[in-house]
């Protein structure tokens, strides 16, 4: 499990828990914790949510360039031609292949095609099953959903957040890789929701210098 402590315009907003499918993805994961962690020397400390759209999602983890062109995993070693650092593969194992956007709070990987994540994340607001099989789902929310539909009413239809919306210290509450009994409690479940009915989104960081969503 790992922690977001967030702040909206300055002001303290609560704290997000999520916790990690360290054993249906582990290297996803472990990307994830560290960048809470920050061992590396960099992390999600200090950046925010760029990206928030009603009845869709939160975007958030580019905490290179702070507008959805960035960011970095802990296995990138060197940067492209663009001078973004690259991308690690998607995590396309069998027991990741079974979880869906079926529900809110879903914790995914943004990203700009297959098999380029870096440290770019969205957590669902509603049900999102287009995303499924182009996005590695690594986590949930365990504790805060109340504060990320909070969050979620920040946001507008381009995604451009109406506050600023910053994680101001992140870290590990603890370290256990996920039991497959308790993976498989929550495929066998329903959130009760009903899918919402309107033109798909993406989830994609930005190619280019300039907001390019598909």
């Amino acid at each position: 499990k790992v922690f977001f402590e967030l702040e909206i315009d300055g002001h303290r907003a609560g704290r997000l828990v999520l916790g990690l499918y360290g054993a249906a993805v582990p290297k996803t994961a472990e990307n994830f914790r560290q960048l809470c962690s920050g061992e590396q020397g960099f992390g999600y400390s200090g950046s925010e949510f760029h990206r928030i759209i009603p009845s869709f999602m939160l975007q958030g983890g580019d905490f290179t360039d702070g507008n959805g062109s960035g960011g970095r995993s802990i296995y990138a070693q060197r940067k492209n031609m663009m001078g973004k650092w690259e991308g690690f593969a998607d995590e396309w194992t069998a027991e990741g292949r079974k979880l869906q956007h079926a529900e809110p709070g879903v914790l995914s990987m943004a990203n700009a095609g297959p098999n380029t994540n870096g440290s770019q994340f969205f957590i669902t607001t509603v049900p999102t099953p287009w995303l499924d099989g182009k996005h590695v789902i690594f986590g949930t929310v365990l504790e805060g959903m109340d504060l990320v539909h909070q969050v979620e009413r920040l946001g507008t239809r381009n995604g451009q957040p109406r506050a600023q919306v910053k994680i101001v210290s992140c870290g590990v509450l603890s370290h256990t890789p996920n039991k497959k009994a308790d993976l498989n409690e929550l495929l066998n479940g329903s959130s009760g929701v009903a899918p919402v009915a309107e033109m798909p989104q993406m989830v994609e960081t930005k190619k280019r210098p300039w907001y390019k969503f598909w």
